[in-house]
């Protein structure tokens, strides 16, 4: 995303945070692309038998920022990870439906590696892993922001880094440490 663009997202945002309904209009398209990369990644290529699409995770989530009422946007990485918490709240919301439609089977567990949640058969272990970052929450929070973004949107590293604005090697130990942190809590519950 160029510099320009970068700056547009962030003007647009302040103008949306004092009312500016045109604004919200202009920033939809400049977001769009981005949001349903993320998606994208999230959802992922080869799990299109999901009644969850990328494209309506996008509109949702998107929905769920504009009616957010009088937030402050202070820059597009403020925007981008607030939209992350959108789309992860939705994902949870999907997943404990389909734990309620479908109780017991095969229990496998979450691929820690690629970053991608099959919702259709990992619902229960996308509701613990929601929980527990919100706990990791507690005691650090850029740790649980990573595995957030990680997790619910699929988002390298480097651009884990761009929206926190920290180095990639920062975001690495992180990712790590938070990984580790997650495999062991998770083998607990």
């Amino acid at each position: 995303m160029s510099s320009d663009s970068k700056s547009n997202i962030t003007q647009l945002l302040v103008q949306a945070s004092s009312g500016d309904q045109q604004a919200y209009d202009k920033l939809f398209p400049m977001v769009y692309n981005r949001l349903r990369e993320i998606a994208h990644r999230q959802l992922g290529k080869e799990h299109t038998e999901h009644t969850l699409q990328k494209t309506e995770l996008v509109h949702e989530a998107y929905l769920k920022l504009t009616d957010i009422n009088k937030l402050d946007w202070q820059n597009r990485a403020h925007f981008f990870a607030i939209a992350t918490k959108a789309m992860r709240q939705i994902l949870i919301d999907y997943a404990r439906k389909k734990t309620a439609q479908k109780r017991g089977g095969q229990q496998q567990r979450i691929s820690f590696e690629e970053g991608k949640i099959d919702l259709d058969r990992h619902a229960q272990d996308l509701i613990a892993l929601n929980d527990l970052i919100d706990k990791m929450a507690e005691f650090d929070e850029r740790k649980s922001r990573v595995a957030e973004m990680r997790f619910f949107t699929g988002m390298t590293n480097r651009e884990i880094a761009e929206i926190l604005d920290v180095s990639t090697r920062t975001i690495d130990r992180d990712w790590l440490k938070a990984r580790s942190w997650l495999h062991k809590e998770l083998k607990n519950v």
